[in-house]
């Protein structure tokens, strides 16, 4: 095993080994190797993913040289599949690659059953028919599923799955889980030992800002009937308050207290993204659940009673000016809190599967471990159908979207990757395709778009001549630029369904690459 962690060594700081081995477990399958489809591969590739099956049933042509990398010369006439493989094997000699050479439209209405051996499903360029199909046949497998496509200079990606649960959701900012407005009683006493007030120098500056914030908190609730500070002038108050403990001004640990008081401020218990988890019919366990499901029930079960209305602690301290004693001291505190609680919940998770008829350790202490450090991040990820978004859209935020400038072109887009497809039903050909019937293609995919959206709900709205004379002159190419982009976005968002780290991407995304926007739709 020592190579490849060698060799992903950059990766392994963002995911870490659980997140790499998912990714070596992954069997992911390609539909389509065009630059859209090459390009999302050749990142997984790259990043070591398991295996990889490539479904093309088209050969390398002239036209497949200007604009996939995968291809050469040598390879004009040969099946494409093949040619992509090979190449992509070449990248990572580590991945299993095999090809097969089949239209993916014949196989999703022959062989629907050929996709339930993945872990996942990349659809690239298909048409709206073929989506639709492809997202049932996923569905009912249990197999998750991302579409992409470029279009001349648009794109879009979008994600289709059941559900998806994510533990690690890593978000950009987080408040730290320090308890300062509702400390455990370890933590208080701790504190009560402490005296602000010493007349040594050195000691009064280093004690840290966790303890002078919890003891001011103390202080003013005392003095406010319990309350801690609510409206802007009493945490203005708050902050004067432990100024006027500073005995000198180079003390960086009450700098440091006035900055982060506002962790004292924040409201104490759960989120209301965590409420709305815990609240979930999922979170009522029987035999078949998750463990993602078991251990929120046995969360649940935890708050309700040893949390006191609280998650387990996370149980880290960031930096922070300190002596050295009290800070590995207050280091250790919140170490042995955030074990205590993990315990109580793995106890808890352990009793709810015996309950359910499972094995009470089917569960490991490790996945028990990360869920408890990150029960304040829990996500879960929602996706309707395909079919449904297509049929029945969100009516008011499709006609927010129609008319508000800041979006009006990523919908025009949407709009129009759809009706460019009702286009090729009707005429077996894109728009603009074939030169010379330019301008009756024009009309003809106008008329396409308007009555789509009347079908739709969006009667009168239209899509400005810009840009349906934009969507013929483009005759369906995929452009080498677009497709590494959308391809780039395409495999980011797998790797964050098969690591379940960070959350993915919900809506449909629309690249537009006239202004160079990127944009999701909720629809």
């Amino acid at each position: 095993m020592a190579e490849p962690k060698i060799k992903y060594d950059r990766q392994l700081r963002i995911w870490g080994e659980q997140g790499q081995a998912a990714l070596e477990k992954a069997s992911i399958c390609l539909l389509n190797c065009g630059p859209t489809g090459s390009e999302t591969l050749k990142n997984l590739v790259l990043g070591g993913i398991g295996s990889i099956t490539v479904v093309d049933g088209s050969k390398v042509e002239n036209g497949d040289l200007g604009n996939n990398f995968m291809v050469n010369e040598s390879n004009l006439g040969q099946p494409k599949a093949k040619c992509v493989c090979a190449f992509l094997q070449e990248l990572n000699d580590a991945v299993k690659a095999k090809f097969i050479e089949e239209h993916p439209v014949t196989l999703i209405e022959t062989n629907p059953s050929f996709f339930s051996q993945f872990t996942l499903v990349v659809a690239t360029q298909l048409v709206e028919d073929s989506l639709v199909k492809l997202d049932r046949i996923c569905r009912d497998a249990n197999v998750m599923l991302i579409f992409a496509r470029s279009y001349g200079l648009s794109g879009f990606v979008r994600i289709s799955a059941k559900e998806h649960a994510v533990i690690e959701s890593k978000p950009d900012h987080f408040l730290d889980d320090l308890r300062l407005n509702n400390p455990w009683p370890e933590l208080k006493k701790f504190t009560d030992n402490i005296d602000l007030d010493t007349s040594d120098p050195v000691v009064h500056k280093h004690v840290p800002y966790i303890l002078i914030l919890v003891k001011i908190a103390e202080e003013w609730a005392k003095s406010h009937g319990g309350r801690l500070p609510s409206t802007r002038e009493e945490k203005k108050e708050f902050k004067e308050l432990i100024k006027a403990k500073m005995v000198a001004a180079d003390e960086d640990n009450y700098k440091e207290a006035i900055e982060a008081s506002f962790k004292v401020f924040a409201s104490q218990g759960i989120s209301s993204n965590l409420k709305r988890i815990l609240d979930d019919t999922r979170a009522e366990v029987e035999y078949g659940a998750s463990d993602f499901w078991v251990m929120v029930a046995a969360l649940k079960e935890f708050i309700a009673n040893e949390g006191g209305g609280e998650a387990p602690l996370e149980g880290s301290i960031p930096d922070m000016t300190s002596s050295t004693e009290l800070y590995v001291n207050l280091q250790k505190l919140y170490q042995a809190k955030a074990e205590a609680d993990f315990l109580v919940v793995e106890q808890r998770v352990r009793n709810i599967l015996k309950k359910i008829g499972r094995d009470p350790y089917s569960i490991s202490k490790t996945d028990i471990k990360s869920f408890c450090k990150n029960a304040r991040k829990l996500t879960v990820c929602r996706y309707k159908l395909i079919e449904e978004e297509f049929s029945s859209p969100v009516l008011p935020e499709l006609q927010k979207y129609l008319t508000d400038e800041e979006y009006s072109v990523a919908v025009g887009f949407y709009i129009l990757l759809r009706a460019v497809d009702r286009f090729s039903a009707n005429y077996n050909t894109f728009p603009g395709q074939f030169d010379g019937a330019m301008d009756e293609d024009i009309s003809r995919l106008k008329t396409t778009a308007i009555s789509l959206l009347s079908d739709l709900g969006c009667n009168g709205s239209t899509l400005t001549e810009d840009l349906i004379n934009e969507m013929c002159r483009y005759g369906a190419a995929e452009l080498h630029a677009v497709a590494a982009y959308i391809g780039g976005v395409a495999s980011q968002e797998v790797i964050k369904l098969i690591t379940r780290q960070f959350v993915p991407m919900s809506g449909t995304f629309i690249f537009n690459g006239i202004d160079h926007k990127s944009q999701l739709l909720s629809l």
